[in-house]
């Protein structure tokens, strides 16, 4: 098929556009950071294997994120990632335009084909300002990812939104519902917005000229973080500087605040559907905004990308079908221990020959090994287990070995010290406790990491942990969860079952960031020390147990499979 006319074989039948800052699809394709960009690329990735009619729409992030190096004395310094689209993606000949600042911008698509083994392909659309004819400043707005400055971000979201949504129109794809994974995308609602002028016919009322309610059933709305950070803000100067004229800015007042123009409300206001991806983020997220009805899916993953080859092949020989329909995983009792814990050594070993390559550093197969790699922020208190080293030499001198990685957003000074205080502690064991810190933490170091450790930390303030799928990842496997009762893990948790918890029952109602830093230093030392330890060197077959239970209670329900198929049933099709 002519490449240039290779979308038109999605346009047939009406599909759901699913809008997304990031995607991460795989590790050579960057245009992603995190939890966020990863839930996306496996939404995509489900939606292939069930054969949803979608279409997904992101930015090419012709620089990435960012390439991580930690130097000798612990901190992170950030590379461009280089990368070739031509090499992963087609370059289409549609193009359309987007006024920023009152310049027209041109935008061009790239196309990827999700495809699954089981037939289903799903477009992903990769939107590109790096076009000869552009002012210089406007080819570079695709370059970063959260790159830049206020501006370069409000310009980046005109262009995912607004000019995400001109781009399915230019290439006559039959949109039926669009899913704003995150508030960036929200400003496609205020295209569709322009396209209702006229429908209601009320002439005294600026209001009731624009039929909202079209534009509310065409959308749904996800929002991922009780964090303010995470709810974009824009000051009404810029925005009447920089945003296309296509509603007028009394109405978007309306919609955003007269404060400021807030991306957040003007997704929640322009959305029949909204969702939480946690139950507890939920509720977080109606006291966060009174007033709106919000529901809750909770976020999965997909369970074929993060399932270790060692357990694909137990999978297969024990489960078969299991990659498209996880709900069998359930029925892991019916695999062997001993070959339970064959798997698990393969993926341990696999990712201890990867941690003497990049680090040179010889890890014991036989000790507790833990790992913790989340985005490096301090909410997420990375740096807990290290409270009191002397505790911690107690418990875990030659017992214990601890496995990080994680990135801080560039701009994040307090995330960056957190590394630098990590680097500390580990020179400070004195190799007493092996620690290491795998630098560019992404989707490849993640696929090694996860799977081959024995036990996944997480240690989130209360209540700001909107789901937490790297927890997820790690019961696929057969790693169980030593976690904070936040996100998933409150519907996941069964104490000494499916894994452990840390610290005091979830009854936080506000954002207010709860956390008792000493309950939880002692809760996670006296679990370690009487409980976990005891379990994993004195008691394999109790500690199978507990791997079979991640597997089958918790892996078995938390993926994108399940997932998808509450959004079509509750959000998609309703």
């Amino acid at each position: 098929m002519d490449r240039h006319n290779a979308w038109k074989k999605f346009t047939w039948e009406p599909r759901i556009a699913y809008f997304s800052m990031e995607i991460g699809l795989s590790a050579e394709i960057p245009t992603y950071s995190g939890g966020l960009g990863i839930l996306a690329g496996d939404t995509i990735k489900s939606a292939a294997d069930l054969e949803l009619p979608m279409v997904a729409v992101t930015l090419i992030h012709r620089k990435g994120y960012f390439r991580q190096q930690i130097d000798r004395d612990g901190w992170q310094r950030e590379f461009p990632v280089e990368w070739s689209p031509e090499r992963h993606l087609d370059l289409l000949s549609v193009k359309t335009l987007v006024p920023i600042e009152g310049r027209d911008v041109k935008i061009q698509p790239w196309l990827y084909r999700v495809k699954s083994p089981a037939g289903g392909v799903v477009p992903v659309l990769f939107l590109d300002t790096d076009i000869p004819g552009n002012a210089e400043e406007d080819r570079h707005l695709t370059d970063y990812l959260y790159g830049g400055d206020l501006e370069y971000r409000l310009k980046q979201e005109i262009i995912l939104g607004i000019g995400g949504a001109r781009m399915l129109s230019a290439l006559n794809f039959n949109i039926r519902k669009y899913h704003m994974n995150e508030g960036h995308a929200a400003m496609l609602t205020l295209e569709l917005l322009s396209n209702t002028r006229g429908r209601v016919d009320d002439p005294n009322e600026e209001r009731a000229a624009w039929d909202l309610h079209r534009v509310q059933d065409l959308c749904v709305f996800t929002t991922h973080t009780p964090v303010d950070a995470g709810h974009d803000k824009f000051p009404w100067d810029m925005v009447e500087r920089i945003l296309p004229d296509i509603v007028p800015f009394s109405l978007l007042k309306q919609l955003t605040g007269n404060d400021a123009f807030n991306l957040t409300l003007l997704a929640l206001n322009l959305s029949k559907f909204v969702n939480g991806v946690a139950k507890k983020h939920g509720e977080i997220s109606k006291s966060l905004f009174p007033g709106f009805k919000i529901h809750a899916i909770t976020n999965g993953i997909h369970s074929f990308t993060w399932t270790s080859p060692f357990f694909v092949q137990v999978y297969n020989k024990y489960l078969p079908g299991w990659a498209n329909e996880p709900e069998l995983l359930v029925r892991v009792d019916n695999i062997p221990d001993e070959e339970i814990w064959e798997a698990h050594m393969g993926a341990k070993a696999f990712l201890f020959m990867y941690i003497e390559e990049t680090t040179g550093r010889r890890f014991d197969p036989d000790l507790l090994t833990i790992g913790f790699a989340r985005r490096s922020a301090t909410y997420k208190r990375a740096d807990l287990i290290f409270s009191d080293l002397e505790r911690l030499l107690a418990i875990g001198d030659g017992k214990l070995q601890l496995v990080f990685a994680g990135k801080s957003h560039p701009k994040d000074l307090p995330g960056k010290e957190m590394i630098h205080r990590i680097h500390e502690k580990i020179a400070a064991l004195k190799d007493r406790i092996r620690v290491v810190y795998l630098e560019n933490y992404n989707m490849d170091v993640a696929y090694r990491l996860v799977p081959g450790v024995d036990l996944w930390l997480n240690t989130p303030v209360r209540p700001l942990e909107a789901s937490g799928t790297s927890g997820m990842k790690a019961a696929i496997n057969g790693v169980p969860n030593f976690s904070v009762l936040d996100g998933w893990w409150i519907e996941g948790h069964i104490e000494g079952v499916t894994g452990w918890s840390i610290g005091p029952l979830p009854t936080e109602n506000s954002t207010t960031g709860n956390g008792d830093n000493h309950e939880d230093v002692e809760d996670l030392y006296q679990k370690l020390e009487n409980t976990i330890l005891p379990l994993y060197t004195g008691n394999r077959p109790g500690w199978v147990r507990v791997m079979k239970n991640a597997i089958g209670k918790n892996a078995y329900y938390f993926n994108t499979h399940v997932m998808m198929r509450r959004y079509v049933t509750e959000a998609y099709i309703r």
